[in-house]
């Protein structure tokens, strides 16, 4: 492991079997009841139009649900804890309570958790560790050969996740291609099937991240 600024990258050490297939299950339920209630194409923003500030820097990590956090206050270890992300998405710390953690980088919740320390600590300095990460996975959903759930790795393209998904049905709109992202904030991007087959502006080389929903109407 690298520590940079006093984070610690991702290790690749694998959580209980049994926790991630729980996680998985409600994670795809909700994504199932989320493309059942979708009314025609909804509120969306075209992938050109997209802010900079909702598509993730490569390789910048966010922590999710079920991740395992080590947190250490330099100088006062007997506020260091090692806990797994709730399913509210909050981790419980001494001295100021629940911190949400679900969708923030690790670099993030170090300079909040130092900020907020400050009423009780001089100067505090805190390094995070990510222990344990959940399997990287997307789903897909609607007019596609191969509805499910897919890992991202080795490649996150979206491309890729349609061509993996068997492409598109015959009943498939070759405009209302979406991909439904939660962090860092809601947004429902839509992109049109040549566009992505193309790769026009980017379309086929967007990248996927941990918890999307690609749904094709």
């Amino acid at each position: 492991m690298r520590l940079t600024s006093g984070v610690v990258l991702p290790s690749t050490k694998r959580p209980r079997p049994a926790f991630a297939l729980r996680v998985l299950f409600s994670f795809s339920m909700a994504a199932t009841a989320m493309a059942a209630t979708a009314c025609g194409h909804g509120q969306f923003v075209w992938f050109q139009d997209l802010p900079t500030t909702t598509a993730l820097a490569n390789g910048e990590y966010i922590i999710g649900i079920g991740d395992v956090i080590s947190i250490r206050v330099l100088g006062h270890e007997e506020m260091s804890l090692k806990q797994r992300v709730r399913s509210d998405g909050r981790l419980g710390l001494l001295l100021i309570g629940d911190v949400d953690a679900k969708g923030k980088r690790p670099s993030a919740l170090k300079a909040e958790l130092e900020g907020r320390l400050k009423d009780y600590i001089v100067s505090p300095s805190v390094a995070i560790n990510v222990d344990e990460t959940l399997p990287a996975n997307v789903v897909v959903l609607g007019e596609v050969a191969k509805p499910g759930v897919l890992p991202l790795e080795p490649d996150p393209r979206l491309s890729r996740a349609l061509a993996t998904s068997g492409g598109l049905t015959d009943f498939a709109s070759r405009n209302a291609v979406f991909v439904v992202r939660s962090e860092p904030r809601p947004v429902r991007i839509r992109f049109t099937y040549q566009a992505i087959t193309r790769n026009v502006g980017g379309a086929g080389d967007f990248e996927l991240h941990r918890g999307d929903i690609v749904e094709v109407e």
